[in-house]
């Protein structure tokens, strides 16, 4: 069975409260009673008040403070004045006060219950309309994740179309989007610019997918033609991906992750500041990780020996400050990601085959 309303009456003359009282609860209110504004604030304070009449001249502290002090209290209380003045400007003043609506003494009964009723109703209506609200930014959140689960997915699986495409940088999208969030953290990058720039790793090398496999595969050194050819790359990423609007904010890694500080790199040969941040982390991880990787026309540098380049570069090819960002992190960190990286490929590489 549903409870009854719950309507909290004040006034300092006892005729006044047992009249509105019984009025109420003939129409089928709970009523509550208070004969000053201090008692009646401990009442709302104990919870379970949908509604307050209250006085507005009482002794000591009148009906006006009452009303401030439950808004203050709890906004979703609706407090009608009731007032013996008939007075339409001290009436209006009430409500601009926070006050939901008023009544004036002598009061007609009938009037109190049209008042209450319509007062209640809007309420009620303000209070489905919040929930309805609620409902509906939860249902957005939780698709909002699940497309952003599927952009998840689909970029987990251009790294691996990549890895296959480029068989000589084999793991290598996995680990640069390690490294650059790494950096990132190290130089206290928060949300969500964190996650655009791990984004933007994961897709930085997207426009190899336009460079042929004949240059991707040579197993030598590029020679100048091919050269060209490959560093297109950037600008064919950022062609390919420019109109998913999703993906703005991840782009600059993308179109910007060739340049160098100095102004020498490409694209757009942009220089220092001129560079997008995130993009010039990620050209100091993409550098670290192509030194440490081995080549078929050369072996792999040590982390150490890698490291003291970056350190030799920095302030020419690499941004000082991330360079110095990088070089606070402990050689074991990258040995740990580059080993997490490639267990994680042996056992795609496994469940592929046992699949087969």
């Amino acid at each position: 069975m549903t409870q009854p309303l719950r309507v909290l009456v004040v006034d300092d003359e006892m005729s006044i409260r047992e009249v509105l009282s019984d009025g109420l609860e003939s129409f089928g209110y709970a009523v509550v009673q208070a004969g000053n504004a201090a008692d009646g604030f401990d009442v709302v304070k104990r919870g379970g008040v949908d509604l307050v009449l209250s006085d507005i001249e009482m002794p000591g502290e009148n009906g006006l403070s009452l009303l401030r002090r439950i808004k203050d209290h709890d906004p979703d209380v609706d407090v009608i004045m009731v007032t013996g003045l008939v007075d339409f400007e001290t009436a209006v003043g009430t409500i601009r006060q926070g006050a939901s609506d008023y009544v004036s003494k002598p009061f007609n009964l009938a009037e109190v219950r049209i008042v209450v009723e319509r007062t209640l109703e809007k309420r009620r209506l303000i209070r489905e309309n919040r929930d309805y609200q609620q409902r509906l930014e939860s249902k957005v959140a939780e698709r909002t994740r699940e497309l952003e689960e599927s952009y998840e997915s689909t970029l987990e699986a251009m790294i691996t179309a990549l890895d296959f495409k480029d068989n000589e940088t084999h793991g290598h999208s996995r680990r640069v989007v390690e490294y650059a969030v790494m950096v990132a953290q190290a130089m206290n990058v928060g949300e969500p610019d964190l996650s655009w720039i791990r984004r933007g790793a994961i897709l930085h090398d997207v426009g190899k997918i336009g460079v042929s496999d004949a240059i991707l595969r040579k197993p030598g050194k590029l020679d100048a033609a091919e050269w060209e050819e490959m560093k297109r790359h950037p600008e064919m990423g950022y062609r390919m991906l420019k109109h998913i609007r999703f993906l703005t904010p991840a782009l600059e890694i993308v179109h910007c992750h060739q340049e160098r500080w100095d102004g020498s790199g490409y694209p757009h040969g942009l220089k220092g500041e001129e560079i997008p941040f995130g993009a010039r982390i990620f050209a100091t991880v993409d550098t670290f990780d192509a030194m440490t990787s081995d080549r078929p026309y050369r072996a792999a540098l040590s982390i150490e020996a890698a490291r003291d380049e970056i350190r030799r570069f920095s302030g020419i090819q690499f941004d000082p400050k991330v360079a110095e960002a990088f070089l606070s992190i402990e050689q074991s960190v990258w040995r740990d990601i580059r080993e997490r990286v490639h267990r994680k490929i042996d056992a795609l590489a496994e469940g592929e085959r046992i699949a087969l």
